[in-house]
C-alpha cells in the first residue's frame, strides 16, 4: 500500500517532516500491511471562484505510479457553514485535505498523526487494528455529506474551534521568522529608546508613575505600532464576498496576533537592551541626586520600560520607510494571492486578498 502526503511549502512541509517516522508507525500499525510513505511539497492552488484546486494533486499522484490514497496538507484555513473545517475526503480523486492551521498552534504534531491517519483509514478502509492503536480522534467528529458517496468531513468538536484556528494561523505566520525583518523598526526603536538613558527627566518620570499607569503606557505603545504597521502596510483585508466574510476575518485576526507578537518581542528585547545600557552608563549617586532618593534595580527597569515605550512608538514610523521589509508577504491574504491562477485578470488578482471556499465542494 503506497500513501502519498503533500504538502504547502513552509511550516506544513516541515510538520509533515517532523512528524513522518511517527506517521509511518502509526499506518503500519493501523493497516498490517507495509506502508510505502512519499513525501512531496507543493503549493496548492485556488480557482478562481476561491475553491481548492485537486488536479494538481491528481497529476502528482499519476507521477507517483497512482498511490492508493493521496493527502494534502494545506496552510489554507478552510470552513464549512462558518465553522473550522479539519478535513475534508474526496473519494473520486481519492485525495483527503487537512487544513493545518485548524489543528490550532499547540499538541499539533499528535493532531496532525490522528487526522491524517484517520483521512487514510476513511479511504482505504483497514482491518482491524493491532491492541493498543488508537483510532478516531475525541477533539473532532465526521460528518457525511448529503447526496454523495464517501464525501465526508471532519468538523471540530468544541467551542474553541474559531480561537483555535487562528493560534493555527498564527504559528503559520511565523512571528519568530517575522519579527527579524522589521530591522528598520528595531533600529528607530533602540535610537529613540536610548535617550531614555541619558535624560534625567525621563528618570523623574518614571520614578513618580506608578506600576499600572507603566504598564498601561507599555500596552497603549505596542497597540499603536501595531496599528500603525497595519495600516500603513494595507495589512486589513476586506470581503470580496459575503460568504467570505468569515474566513477574512480570521486573516485579520491572525495578522494581528502576528503583528502583536513581533512588537511584544521587539518591545522586551528593547526593555533588555536599555537596562543593560542604564546600569552601565548611569551611577547610582548621580541618578540619586536627580531623583531624590537611593535607585533600585527597579528604578532602572522603570526607566528602560518608559524609554522602551517611546521606542516602540518611534520605531513603527521607522518601519514604514523600510522598502526591504514588505510585511505583506508574512501573512496569509499575500501567500493566497500567489495560489491563483495567472491567467485570470491580472488587475482584480492582484487586489484581492486570499481567501478560501465555505461550501463543501472546496
Amino acid at each position: 500500500m503506497s500513501i502519498l502526503l503533500i504538502s504547502d511549502p513552509g511550516l506544513p512541509t516541515r510538520r509533515a517532516q517532523a512528524v513522518r517516522d511517527d506517521l509511518q508507525g502509526l499506518l503500519d500499525a493501523t493497516f498490517r500491511e507495509p506502508v510505502r510513505l512519499l513525501l512531496h511539497t507543493s503549493m496548492l492552488r485556488l480557482r478562481p471562484d476561491d475553491s481548492l484546486d485537486l488536479g494538481d494533486a491528481v497529476a502528482l499522484a499519476e507521477q507517483y505510479e497512482g498511490p492508493d490514497v493521496v493527502l494534502l496538507l494545506t496552510e489554507i484555513p478552510r470552513l464549512i457553514d462558518g465553522r473550522p473545517l479539519i478535513a475534508e475526503i474526496f473519494p473520486a480523486e481519492r485525495v483527503a485535505v487537512v487544513s493545518c492551521p485548524t489543528l490550532g498552534a499547540f499538541r499539533n504534531r499528535s493532531r496532525i498523526i490522528d487526522a491524517l491517519v484517520d483521512c487514510a483509514r476513511r479511504m482505504h478502509p483497514p482491518p482491524e487494528p493491532r491492541p493498543g492503536v488508537r483510532v478516531g480522534t475525541r477533539w473532532s467528529h465526521w460528518i457525511e455529506a448529503e447526496g454523495e458517496d464517501g464525501h465526508a468531513m471532519l468538523r471540530a468538536r468544541a467551542w474553541l474551534a474559531g480561537p483555535r484556528t487562528v493560534l493555527g494561523m498564527i504559528a503559520g505566520n511565523e512571528p519568530i521568522r517575522t519579527a527579524p525583518r522589521l530591522s528598520s523598526a528595531m533600529a528607530a526603536a533602540a535610537a529613540t529608546g536610548a535617550f531614555g538613558i541619558f535624560y534625567s527627566s525621563i528618570w523623574a518620570m518614571s520614578t513618580y508613575l506608578s506600576t499600572p499607569r507603566l504598564l498601561g503606557i507599555g500596552a497603549l505603545a505596542i497597540m499603536a505600532m501595531v496599528t500603525w504597521l497595519i495600516v500603513s502596510n494595507g495589512l486589513w483585508d476586506r470581503p470580496r464576498r459575503s460568504n467570505l466574510a468569515r474566513v477574512v476575518l480570521l486573516y485579520n485576526l491572525s495578522t494581528v496576533g502576528t503583528l502583536l507578537l513581533c512588537v511584544l518581542a521587539l518591545y522586551a528585547a528593547l526593555v533588555a537592551l536599555i537596562l543593560a545600557g542604564g546600569t552601565i552608563v548611569i551611577a547610582p549617586d548621580y541618578m540619586a541626586t536627580v531623583i531624590g532618593d537611593a535607585p533600585s534595580w527597579s528604578t532602572y527597569l522603570d526607566i528602560a520600560w518608559l524609554s522602551a515605550a517611546m521606542g516602540v512608538v518611534a520605531g513603527g514610523l521607522g518601519s514604514s520607510f523600510d522598502s526591504g521589509t514588505d510585511l505583506r508577504s508574512l501573512t496569509h491574504g499575500q501567500r493566497e494571492r500567489q495560489r491563483r491562477y495567472t491567467e485570470e485578470d491580472g488587475d482584480s488578482a492582484a487586489e484581492s486578498r486570499g481567501a478560501v471556499a465555505d461550501d463543501a465542494g472546496s
